[in-house]
């Protein structure tokens, strides 16, 4: 199954089928047919001064499948290399071209009420609880990608969290790409109830054997009241596939949420990360990282909107450029009436690495509110000479000094991540577009 660019080559017929084969509910194939009419309507998102009009977000087969493994050695080995092995624990979920292949969840946590499974499983086998969460924090009917994404949904996690559950080890999902032209397209849930805590970890990679593919992802958190979400993301999509990606939490009273984001895909992409602080005391800790090689254009947009009082975001983006690479970075904060006593910083660095790179950081303050704190930095700029020039003047060749330079630059995300072969992952990367 594959379509054309804008011309949708598949029709509602197609999408009954694609359901009918995953034996899935009726309100879950409705929301598919609900999706295919809008994507049929709805126009593509405009990033600010990215033109996306001629990026292939709809040519791929989006009918793909991977046997399952019980052994983690049968996985491709870039796959393995992620997942945390020996720790005792590994609660982890691994999907191979779209398919749930493996799946480890410890007892104890099954024993607290967790439920950690692939999108597949969650909407037969926990219907009414998947549905309540299901396109709550992002709209089906935002633009033509949102649309496409609820029509063509092949994959995806559920994790649920009840209520004053602490997870002290952290949550894994891994996806990995493979078949050629195939498109990935991933829905991932993620609720924590009222004073629990967990730490979720994701990693998207694919290989070069995809050829032209699409990946197109959305994630969805839901932080209770007095609750803790911390989520990492590392992104590695090869060259010729096109990514949008949205990631969007709501977070309740005294909640909070971080995420620290590795934005490492080497094709075009197109990203969307928003965080709404809905209740008193709620705060939010964004930190992104990417780097921008080859010819690739991409388009980041991270957004903060304080509507509960005394809320607090911190935004902190650090990116690279490099070849003749084009990045938007887009920071928003916006203070809604009422919301008095919210504190919103944001700082955006880009570093330039070549004459013909570009990258544009963009701050931008909405405020309503007086009684607030609110700030903004931005700077693009080339690496530090002061810098380069110490690590010289003690015998390192200038390349390897700036790769130095660079590497440190970003390693405050990189930090961040709690499953040490997802650390490697992005470390790896920066090291391979840095250098």
């Amino acid at each position: 199954m594959s379509m054309q660019l804008q011309n949708l080559s598949f029709d509602t017929e197609d999408i009954n089928q694609f359901a009918e084969d995953r034996n899935e509910p009726k309100w879950f194939s409705d929301i598919r047919i609900k999706g295919l009419k809008l994507a049929e309507e709805l126009p593509l998102p405009q990033p600010e001064k990215t033109r996306i009009a001629d990026w292939n977000f709809t040519h791929f087969n989006y009918d793909t499948g991977s046997a399952a493994v019980t052994d983690l050695n049968d996985l491709p080995e870039e796959v393995n290399r992620l997942v945390e092995q020996g720790s005792g624990s590994g609660n982890v979920l691994i999907h191979v071209n779209s398919s749930a292949v493996y799946h480890h969840l410890s007892q104890d946590l099954i024993d607290q009420g967790v439920i950690y499974t692939d999108l597949t499983t969650a909407v037969k086998e926990h219907s009414d609880l998947f549905a309540k969460y299901y396109f709550k924090t992002t709209a089906i009917d935002k633009h033509k990608l949102t649309a496409l994404h609820a029509a063509l949904v092949n994959g995806g996690s559920f994790l649920y969290i009840p209520k004053n559950v602490v997870i002290e080890e952290p949550i894994q999902a891994v996806y990995y790409q493979d078949a050629p032209s195939s498109g990935l397209v991933a829905h991932t849930v993620v609720v924590a109830e009222r004073n629990s805590s967990v730490t979720f970890v994701e990693s998207y990679l694919s290989d070069s054997s995809v050829g032209e593919g699409v990946a197109n992802i959305i994630s969805e958190v839901t932080v209770g009241e007095n609750a803790q979400v911390k989520y990492g993301a590392v992104d590695e999509f090869s060259a010729k596939i096109v990514t949008y990606v949205s990631r969007q939490a709501e977070v309740a009273k005294d909640g909070r949420i971080q995420w620290a984001l590795g934005q490492m895909n080497d094709g075009n992409t197109l990203s969307e990360n928003a965080t709404n602080l809905e209740g008193t005391g709620a705060a939010a800790d964004v930190k992104a990282v990417s780097i921008g090689s080859g010819s690739q254009k991409q388009n980041f947009d991270n957004y903060v909107r304080h509507v509960g009082k005394s809320t607090q975001s911190q935004l902190l983006v650090r990116a690279a450029q490099k070849d003749a690479s084009n990045s938007i970075f887009n920071a928003r904060t916006k203070i809604e009436r009422g919301a008095s006593g919210a504190d919103g910083e944001q700082t955006q660095r880009v570093l330039m690495l070549s004459d013909q790179s570009r990258g544009d950081a963009n701050p931008i303050l909405l405020i309503d509110e007086y009684d607030v704190i609110a700030g903004h930095a931005a700077s693009v700029g080339r690496v530090d000479p002061d810098q380069l020039y110490y690590l010289m003047s003690r015998g390192i060749k200038k390349e390897t000094a700036e790769k130095l330079i660079v590497e440190g630059f970003l390693a405050p995300i990189v930090d961040l991540l709690p499953i040490e072969g997802v650390r490697e992952q992005l470390t790896t990367l920066i090291e391979r577009k840095v250098g």
